[in-house]
């Protein structure tokens, strides 16, 4: 391999594929420049849409090996792999990697600084540990979900981005680095326990705040940030194109009142006046097409931005002079994030072939060739065109 770039170029990590937060966390990782080593079952994949494919976005970046985890021999090779690793990152449920023999007591004795990743909905403990669950049933719980959509209609589905990958792979990650500046300083490794529930729950600290403090109505809908608020939320345009709104400051209000044509600026800190001022506001963007209010605000502190598609933002004008997509073989995905002026993050490879790689990544991480040999020959890891679901 070549020399890794990045931040966290050096670390080195293992990966136990599965779904959404996990894969997130770790291709956050390495799209910072850790070594992330990818491990699936031998025969992967299933009923995990696009998995092992090049439209595998979270899988890009790291190397993948296939190896059956069941078979004789493989536990010893996975901690022979733990021993050199900084950490590993998991996503099943609660006792199946000590069902395999990978749980945290094996992993920790042969590497004690090692940092032991865990990534659930539920938590590894409590009455619904062991239960089945997705992104919306964790954030159900956690009572964000019950915050967000209309107050007159049901709670809106915030696709999965609260709880698999901003109340889950983000926190997971967040844990990840900070078990690795302990471990660093203290040699002493631990196991971080990430919950979708609790990560959620956290994103939404500042509510939880307010709530407190009386600024917040338990109702949807009514608030400042949940689309209550006219000078906060989406408005149709002519055409069937949207608006976005976010002139919460009375300076930036007092600005997009102006490029409206609203004269005088409406008080803002009575919620009993919204309903009305929602409504005014929403006639004066239904005259015209969404073009026609981009020029008006184009040039503004109103905090005024069209509501872009897939399609659009990858083009808008910002992105593109950032830089902030990417497109490799012809896959358009977000780049990394965030930026760093010394240690640049490195452009991701697209996702390997699942377990193509095998035996090359046992031998840079150290197993003996006598042992992969032995493990090639009884069919326990996969080689070349072999190797798992591929795509």
């Amino acid at each position: 391999m070549s020399a890794a770039t990045g931040p966290l170029a050096g670390l080195r990590i293992i990966e136990m594929a599965g779904l959404g937060p996990a894969p997130f966390a770790a291709m956050m990782l390495s799209d910072m420049g850790a070594e992330v080593i990818r491990v699936q079952p031998l025969k992967g994949g299933g009923d995990i849409p696009l998995m092992n494919t090049r439209f595998d976005v979270l899988a890009r970046g790291r190397r993948y090996m296939a190896i059956d985890l069941k078979a004789e021999g493989a536990a010893a090779v996975m901690l022979d792999m733990i021993a050199r690793a900084d950490g590993l990152i998991e996503g099943f449920r609660p006792g199946v990697m000590e069902r395999l023999g990978l749980g945290p007591e094996p992993a920790l004795a042969r590497n004690p600084a090692l940092v032991f990743g865990r990534m659930t909905g539920w938590g590894q403990d409590g009455p619904l540990a062991a239960r089945a669950g997705h992104d919306i049933d964790y954030i159900a719980l956690s009572g964000v979900l019950g915050a967000m959509g209309p107050r007159d209609g049901p709670p809106v589905v915030p696709l999965n981005l609260v709880g698999d990958f901003g109340g889950g792979g983000m926190l997971l990650a967040f844990g990840m680095m900070c078990g690795l500046w302990h471990a660093r300083a203290s040699g002493q490794g631990q196991v971080v326990d990430a919950a979708m529930t609790e990560g959620s729950a956290l994103l939404a600290a500042m509510l939880w705040g307010f709530r407190a403090g009386g600024a917040w109505d338990g109702a949807r809908g009514a608030n400042l940030l949940d689309g209550g608020a006219p000078f906060y939320g989406t408005y149709e345009c002519a055409d069937g194109g949207f608006m976005a709104v976010g002139a919460i400051e009375r300076r930036f209000f007092s600005e997009f009142c102006a490029r409206m044509g609203i004269d005088p600026v409406p008080p803002q800190d009575d919620p009993m006046l919204w309903p009305d001022q929602r409504a005014a506001i929403a006639r004066r963007f239904a005259a015209h097409p969404r073009a026609h209010w981009e020029a008006v605000f184009a040039d503004t502190d109103a905090c005024v931005a069209p509501v872009l598609d897939w399609d659009e933002a990858p083009a808008h004008p910002h992105n593109a002079a950032r830089g902030a997509f990417i497109a490799p073989e012809g896959v358009v995905q977000p780049g990394p994030a965030p930026r760093f002026s010394a240690t640049p993050a490195p452009i991701p490879t697209p996702p390997a072939t699942a377990g193509a790689q095998t035996r090359v990544i046992l031998a840079d991480w150290g197993i003996a060739a006598a042992v992969v040999d032995d493990l090639a020959a009884r069919g326990v890891i996969a080689e070349g065109a072999d190797a798992g679901a591929g795509g």
